[in-house]
């Protein structure tokens, strides 16, 4: 018999086999029945900005070549991503240190192969994105989970790390972080950031939410820490999911590494794509109104969940996900999450996808759908439950 390789036992990503649920719902719909109101995925309901999708098109027409670019992306865009730092954070940032990725997710192997070797242990806390630890498990590395809940607003702190024996090579953290939405204010990045530079621990930021935020902005780990390294994406703030375009702000000891790992798993990302971003990032007024529409589907959900009889939700700092405690109505996350689709056509994602060993009395909601999707699947809920 032929060998199966390690990789090849990763577990699913939960939430994808509840989107090929929800489709397969939306397909066998009949006359009469309610249709399918998506709350499973982090996916915009709206489409990449107008200007980006112009881009596009004219570089199309134009016969502008769309092969092959640099490894670390066109130097057009790179450099309008260091400007961003300028904008948003007030941060000067060489353009040399950004590298365009293949969305966030083609950035995390590359991090994860250029910062740490097999057998190393790298820490995060749960509820967590399942790819980190899929991802990790796959590449021989250990993933050390640490458990935290609403008293530290699921995000890990510095005596969580401190309690670690033997102490992690190192750390992701997530802010805004899915499935929970809560963010790490900057005197608590800060610290875990001077933790990790003390004790030698490589610190990952995923900042893939970043403008998508209800109180405070976000603070990015380039301005606490010259070591860390910044995983960002065009998928959620500026909506363009399906282009599979990111970027990642790397340290400069790892800038050559992650070149050399970029040409030789994916060459480059997708030409069509990188024009298409560049495009995005001057499209503000649109982007900020999307903004304004998932602050209104928060506010409308955070009002109207806990009349249906979900109450116990994490704060939703940031992102578009509210992390239900339903610990009150079932212990199998999974069965109930079937059940609100199969007799509401209501998609949400089990927590069991973002937390291995208590996710069975949460789920996750997603509201960066339509607003009257989400005052409709309110009140789909708040009958359900009540029935």
């Amino acid at each position: 018999m032929l060998k199966v390789g390690r990789g090849a036992n990763a577990p699913p990503f939960i939430v994808m086999d509840v989107i090929a649920a929800a489709n397969a719902r939306a397909a066998a719909l009949g006359p009469g029945d309610p249709r399918v109101i998506r709350m499973e995925v982090g996916q915009p309901s709206t489409g990449a900005p107008g200007g980006a999708v112009e881009a596009a098109i004219a570089a199309m027409r134009e016969g502008q070549t769309l092969g092959y670019t640099e490894a670390f992306g066109i130097r057009t865009l790179r450099e309008r991503i260091a400007r961003l730092y300028g904008e948003r954070y007030r941060l000067a940032l060489d353009p040399a240190r950004v590298a365009v990725t293949m969305g966030a997710s083609g950035a995390f192997p590359l991090a994860f192969l250029a910062a740490f070797d097999p057998g190393d242990r790298v820490a995060l806390a749960s509820p967590f994105y399942p790819p980190y630890v899929n991802i990790l498990t796959a590449l021989g590395l250990e993933p050390v989970i640490i458990e935290a809940g609403p008293e530290s607003r699921f995000q890990p702190t510095v005596a969580m790390l401190e309690r670690l024996d033997p102490l992690p090579d190192g750390l992701i953290v997530a802010s805004p972080c899915n499935p929970a939405g809560t963010m790490l204010h900057r005197d608590e990045l800060a610290a875990l950031a001077a933790w990790c530079d003390g004790h030698g621990v490589r610190l990952i930021s995923d900042e893939i939410y970043h403008g998508l935020t209800y109180a405070e902005a976000g603070t990015t780990a380039v301005s606490v820490s010259s070591s860390a390294v910044v995983i960002n994406s065009f998928s959620k703030y500026w909506s363009m999911t399906g282009w599979r375009i990111g970027w990642m702000v790397l340290p400069d000891d790892l800038v050559r590494p992650v070149e050399r790992l970029a040409q030789n798993l994916f060459i480059s990302a997708p030409g069509i794509a990188q024009v298409a971003a560049l495009a995005a990032m001057e499209c503000g007024e649109e982007l900020e109104a999307h903004v304004r529409r998932y602050a209104a589907n928060r506010a409308l959900l955070l009002e109207a969940l806990p009349k249906a009889g979900l109450a116990r939700l994490a704060p939703a700092e940031g992102a578009f996900y509210l992390y239900a405690d339903v610990g009150h109505l079932t212990n199998d996350s999974a069965a109930f999450c079937a059940r609100m689709l199969a007799e509401i056509g209501v998609a949400a994602t089990p927590g069991v996808d973002f937390d291995r060993t208590r996710g069975a009395r949460t789920v996750r909601f997603s509201f960066c759908g339509a607003t009257e999707d989400m005052a409709e699947a309110a009140n789909r809920l708040r009958q359900w439950l009540a029935a």
